[in-house]
């Protein structure tokens, strides 16, 4: 049975980026998830991490406060006491895709979108409405489907 989880949302702090004493690194991240509407709607808070040579690279650099995401993983829920006694629980994704979706609006204009890139690329660079360059070529007719 495969257990993949998979959603949208927004960052609610800059990623951390640390080392297991086997220096395997960690990416961590919140991520929020809202559910619902109306006056029924709620907010999922869930940690995000990533592993090894993905959490080495430049992904940290972009998954700041605001940020939209798209996340998939497997996920868990744990359950921990909390200073005051009582059990709660969180949501936990360990992640094998993180695409940015968008830019945070910072500037009160609209979203600047950003194509799909996976935890394992290169940094996202902005969508330019000039890179249509490329459409000019013919197809290959030797497609076997």
């Amino acid at each position: 049975m495969s257990n993949v989880f998979s959603f949208t949302g927004t960052v609610g702090k800059d990623a951390e980026v640390r080392y297991t004493p086997a220096g395997l690194a960690v990416l961590s991240v919140n991520v929020a998830n809202n559910v619902g509407f109306g006056d029924k709607q709620q907010t999922l808070w869930i940690r995000v991490a990533l592993f090894g040579k993905r959490a080495e690279g430049q992904l940290a650099n972009y998954l700041k406060k605001g940020q939209q995401v798209f996340v998939s993983g497997e996920l868990t829920q744990n359950e921990y006491k909390a200073n005051d006694g009582t059990t709660r629980t969180s949501l936990e994704l360990n992640a094998n895709i993180v695409d940015l979706v968008g830019k945070k609006n910072e500037s009160g204009q609209g979203q600047q979108a950003y194509p799909p890139q996976a935890a394992h690329q290169a940094a996202p660079a902005p969508v330019s409405a000039q890179s249509n360059d490329n459409f000019d070529t013919p197809y290959d007719d030797d497609i076997p489907f």
